[in-house]
């Protein structure tokens, strides 16, 4: 049975898109079938509210021609590494069956994206065992890889979005609760995303990117060896 070619995971909408936008409208630019699934709607978030959230992850979706993005409305501040979550994120890799999975960076200053990443982890694992939820059919991710958000590290696979980067700012700028600035009539009050924080995103983006001679480029860590069938 055919699935997606990737799919992402992030504690609240924007977290895939701050971490690898670029690298997924690369993909869907060449035709894989992609998708990202949000654990929570961000309803701590101290702007916008979850129906701008949900309707601002909509528009990013468009921008990076998802084939299925779902939120499984798991509590924001309050995702824990339990049955219940994990048993959450089986249910979707066994019902969209990809090929490759993302997750956030298992060190961040966030909580919820180290609990997100520490989630996926274990459900990555319990989806392959046939014996665990046997009423759906067990599923083997063929690799893990993981974005980062706010903090980084030293990468291991760097993928150069040169050439997609203005669907990656598109992508970003859906999400305007967030990443707006306050102007002082208080429809939204300062936070770290509304500070410069897009402007940080691109300032990272362009400093891996100068690693290897590219404008922008994504950084990935894998704890796995990662596979070629050839070094040409």
């Amino acid at each position: 049975m055919s699935g997606l070619d990737i799919l992402a995971f992030g504690a609240h909408p924007d977290d895939v898109e701050i971490g690898m936008a670029g690298t997924i409208a690369k993909h869907t630019a060449q035709g894989f079938k992609v998708g990202i699934c949000d654990l929570t709607e961000a309803e701590m978030s101290s702007n916008g509210t979850v129906d701008l959230r949900r309707e601002e992850a909509k528009q990013a979706s468009v921008a990076l021609r998802l084939s299925v993005r779902e939120n499984l409305r798991l509590p924001d501040r309050g995702l824990q590494v339990s049955s219940k979550h994990i048993d959450a994120v089986v249910e979707v890799i066994r019902r969209q069956r990809p090929r490759i999975v993302f997750m956030p960076y298992w060190e961040d200053r966030h909580p919820d994206h180290i609990q997100c990443s520490r989630i996926v982890q274990e459900a990555v694992f319990n989806a392959k065992l046939r014996r665990y939820m046997p009423e759906l059919d067990a599923h083997l991710v063929e690799q893990v890889y993981f974005y980062f958000i706010n903090d980084v590290a030293s990468p291991q696979l760097l993928v150069d979005v040169t050439d997609v980067y203005e669907l990656k700012r598109a992508a970003l700028h859906a999400y305007a609760s967030q990443f707006t600035k306050p102007d002082g009539s208080g429809a939204f009050v300062a936070t770290p995303l509304n500070q410069g924080y897009v402007e940080r995103v691109e300032a990272r983006d362009t400093l891996l990117g100068q690693a290897r001679g590219f404008a922008f480029a994504e950084g990935f860590v894998t704890k796995g060896p990662y596979a070629v069938s050839s070094f040409l």
